[in-house]
């Protein structure tokens, strides 16, 4: 049996290849699933470009070293299984490698949820190994899941981050790139809390401000060359959600001491990363979302953020209908074009992405 891959290069996340690999045999205790779809955003190319620095190349290695798989989001159906886990038919969501099968150890999480525990994956973080069981659903439902779950997921941790941190004395919250879907997740949620004296400012090229805008989230919309003349000099958190070190660089230097807090979440302007040196005010800082799910974990005990994830990214993609225009593909091959659009940067904010298989 040949299983189709999509290998990109660590060097270079541009650099794709389509390939067939022959399928190892099944171990004792292992699960053959075939992926019937995921979804691809922005989030897929943060994923690539860091992979080197967070570990993502980690779960869904090659043969060659210098090659891996992104990870992404989204269904699989056991087609193989020598485990007692997992049975022929049963289906999960979850992270998965972009290709058209992939192996896994399960081992129960109670009745609902189940643990990879591959040797290569045990040590990476839980919220990544961790799948679901799901029941069959439309191709929208499997879609809007895929999309908004884990951007959403962090949209609503890094809320969850500011609010832990009393917004670290701000009276605005500054979001680059937010046409994405965790920026615009992240708007939605500090407008569902909203403080009288903290302004949500949003960030974003020309040919999204009328998107933005028109989602009433934002107290103020300012494109990328209007910072030094639009925003206004007082104490700021910046969520990075773009990775652009140029607009870094700017509004640290605009604010001065008044940024108190930057955040850099994502790198879908990946082209545009590089180191940022000294900078005045606080130091730009790299949310990792799992972590502040391990702390709320801790504190509120298992299943608490859980519950507060599921209900906030559903109050958001229950809303989609009115703003954005879900795409359906089908085939890796199609998954790879869609990819390299990502990458360069020429999906609007306004498309949500699934692949079938």
């Amino acid at each position: 049996m040949d299983i189709d891959q999509i290998h990109t290069a660590h060097a270079d996340i541009q650099n794709t290849t389509l390939t067939k690999v022959a399928a190892a045999p099944l171990q004792p205790g292992e699960a053959r699933l075939e992926i019937e779809g995921f979804a691809l955003t922005a989030n897929n190319v943060t994923y690539a470009a860091t992979g080197p620095v967070i570990g993502y190349w980690k779960f869904y290695p090659t043969e060659d070293p210098a090659l891996g798989m992104v990870p992404v989001w989204g269904f699989a159906r056991v087609t193989e299984s020598r485990s007692d886990v997992l049975e022929i038919g049963d289906r999960i969501y979850g992270f998965l490698p972009m290709a058209s099968h992939l192996t896994l150890r399960p081992e129960a999480r109670g009745k609902a949820a189940l643990r990879d525990i591959t040797p290569h994956r045990v040590d990476l973080p839980p919220v990544y190994n961790t799948y679901m069981r799901c029941m069959d659903d439309t191709v929208k439902s499997d879609a809007e899941r895929a999309i908004f779950h884990p951007l959403l997921a962090t949209s609503y941790l890094l809320f969850d981050f500011l609010e832990d941190n009393d917004w670290f004395g701000a009276e605005q919250v500054i979001i680059g790139s937010a046409s994405s879907k965790t920026g615009l997740g992240l708007a939605h949620y500090l407008a569902e809390n909203k403080v009288a004296n903290r302004r949500i400012i949003g960030l974003t090229s020309p040919g999204n401000v009328d998107f933005v805008k028109g989602l009433g989230t934002c107290d103020q919309t300012i494109t990328y060359d209007a910072i030094e003349a639009e925003l206004a000099k007082a104490p700021s958190v910046y969520v990075d959600m773009a990775g652009n070190a140029d607009v870094r660089g700017r509004l640290h230097h605009h604010l001065g001491d008044d940024m108190k807090h930057s955040a850099a979440v994502g790198t879908s302007h990946w082209d545009k990363f590089e180191p940022t040196g000294d900078l005045p005010g606080a130091r730009p800082r790299f949310f990792f979302a799992p972590a502040q799910i391990e702390k709320r974990r801790q504190e509120w005990g298992p299943g608490e953020i859980e519950k507060r994830i599921d209900a906030a990214w559903r109050r958001v993609a229950s809303t989609s209908d009115a703003w954005m225009d879900i795409k359906i593909h089908q085939g890796l091959a199609a998954a790879e074009e869609t990819y390299h659009a990502l990458s360069n940067g020429t999906v609007p904010g306004n498309e949500g992405h699934y692949i079938t298989l």
